[in-house]
């Protein structure tokens, strides 16, 4: 596994740039093209970009789907959903079968969330390839980084991170009393393409650790792709300057 990092000297370079490739690699999906959505404030401003570079585009071929989602109603200020939906899917116009977001219940019980996650993969495997060990393979996965080191919503010390067997689990994170869904790291793994995008300062001490081996590593140093990872950071995130 190789990881290619792409530094700018600030986050409207990275977006420009991330919104150019995302892009080029839609033009060169076969048939149709399955990406997974991050939240946070980084993916936020590329969405917006995306969706001023993306105008009168032919978006029917994409499939666009989350990484995570907190378990808050779909119109909740913390939703993953409504600002993907705000930011990208209401200026584009993506039509309604393209879009799969996570199915939050209500009310948000252990089991439900449980149940909810297995819809979600069986949704998944409904729409996507599979890898020769039966994964479901998106084209893209966009990743975020939390300045602990998580990523969608894998944190340090969760029982989610040791999955092997489903594509889809709920997680509840003690230090944020939340529960939430997320992508397992075999899905993640699975990706042709992974994503991570990493912004500012207050960023600068997780990604130094991630480029390092630690042990026990952190969660996105788990995710380890065939093809490795693009990591789209700026000058801060790097500690004050592109190398």
């Amino acid at each position: 596994m190789s990881d290619r990092i792409h530094c700018f000297p600030e986050p409207e370079a990275l977006v420009q740039a991330a919104v150019a490739e995302f892009l080029a690699l839609l033009d060169a999906c076969e048939g149709e093209c399955h990406v997974a959505l991050a939240g946070g404030n980084t993916p936020r401003r590329f969405y917006a970009e995306l969706a001023q570079a993306g105008a009168g585009r032919d978006w029917s071929a994409v499939h666009f789907w989350f990484g995570d989602e907190r378990a808050v109603p779909p119109d909740h200020p913390d939703s993953n959903f409504r600002m993907v939906r705000e930011t990208l899917f209401a200026p584009l116009r993506i039509a309604a079968d393209r879009i799969h977001p996570m199915p939050i219940p209500d009310p948000v019980l252990p089991v439900s969330l449980d149940a909810a996650a297995r819809d979600y993969e069986a949704e998944l495997r409904r729409h996507l390839s599979e890898t020769d060990d039966g994964w479901p393979r998106f084209d893209l996965v966009l990743l975020g980084m939390g300045e602990d080191g998580h990523t969608a919503s894998l944190f340090p010390g969760t029982a989610a991170l040791d999955e092997t067997r489903r594509a889809v689990v709920p997680v509840h994170v003690a230090n944020r009393n939340a529960w939430r869904l997320t992508l397992t790291l075999p899905v993640l793994n699975a990706a042709r393409h992974v994503w991570v995008m990493v912004t500012g300062a207050a960023k600068a001490p997780a990604l130094r650790r991630a480029r390092s081996r630690l042990d026990p590593p952190l969660p996105i140093q788990r995710v380890q792709p065939a093809g490795g990872r693009d990591w789209f950071v700026d000058a801060a995130a790097m500690g004050g300057a592109c190398p």
